[in-house]
């Protein structure tokens, strides 16, 4: 008997096709080692699905999978139906319209202002935006993660939880349908952990936006996640609420949950 069969939380289902995004029996080689090894998740649309597990699980690797940044040996990646896996250059640039990713280092330009920085995927798709135009989404954004006036500093400037909002305005400045978060409170304090965690459920209530996780910080994922999902051994090996894993019997997720398990 396998060990998802003593658990109470629901074993990966076959992908609705309704999803926001799934994927279906994916494998993944990554340096000489298998990161992915039939890897099964459906993330409904609008939810906040927390990606969790041990250090070189994959996590990231995943993510870079969703919005095609990597292509899997096999399987389907989809989003909002649509196979990522099979698609050409074109097509995926009109996939990225609707994903965005906020990277764990913020990845902001050092020479950029923050209006700069916020606007650049803007003007990368519409170079020819008159200012005026391109600045009021970036003032609006920045009120968004509650960063008014800030539109002149440089990243130079900024504490580590500041340029997580500049980066996550960044993000919503393309008006995503989907936004990937990696690794988003790394680093911070246990203020600026609340802080972000509060912004990633305000963007869902507020936009609508369906939001993939990955992340170790357990104060986060409690905080924000619908469902969370563990990835072990190159497979989904749980997938259900906060309180539905506090109450499986899976080994693995329990020495995770209980913080024995590095990240």
């Amino acid at each position: 008997m396998t060990e998802e069969s003593h658990s109470n939380v629901a074993a990966p289902a076959a992908p609705a096709t309704t999803a926001a995004v799934e994927l279906r029996d994916v494998r993944m080689t990554f340096g000489g080692k298998v990161v992915h090894n039939g890897v099964n998740l459906s993330v409904r649309d609008g939810e906040i699905m927390t990606l969790v597990g041990g250090s070189g699980q994959g996590k990231t690797v995943l993510l870079k999978e969703i919005i095609g940044l990597l292509l899997p040996d096999s399987g389907e990646v989809f989003v909002h139906g649509r196979e990522v896996t099979r698609m050409n250059s074109f097509e995926l640039q009109e996939v990225r319209r609707e994903v965005a990713m906020v990277f764990q280092g913020s990845a902001l330009f050092d020479s950029m202002t923050v209006a700069d920085n916020v606007a650049y995927g803007v003007l990368e798709r519409n170079p020819d935006m008159p200012a005026d135009r391109w600045m009021k989404i970036v003032s609006e954004k920045l009120g968004l993660v509650d960063m008014p006036g800030t539109e002149a500093l440089m990243p130079a400037e900024l504490s580590g939880g500041m340029k997580k909002r500049v980066a996550l305005a960044r993000a919503l400045a393309l008006e995503p349908k989907i936004i990937l978060y990696d690794e988003p409170t790394t680093g911070l304090d246990p203020a600026n952990v609340r802080r972000i965690s509060a912004l990633i459920v305000k963007t869902r209530q507020m936009l609508g936006v369906t939001s993939i996780m990955v992340t170790h910080d357990l104060q986060a994922v409690e905080a924000v996640t619908d469902r969370l999902a563990m990835l072990d051994q190159g497979r989904i090996i749980a997938v259900g609420t906060w309180k539905e894993m506090e109450a499986c019997r899976i080994p693995r997720v329990c020495q995770f949950l209980a913080g024995e398990v590095e990240d």
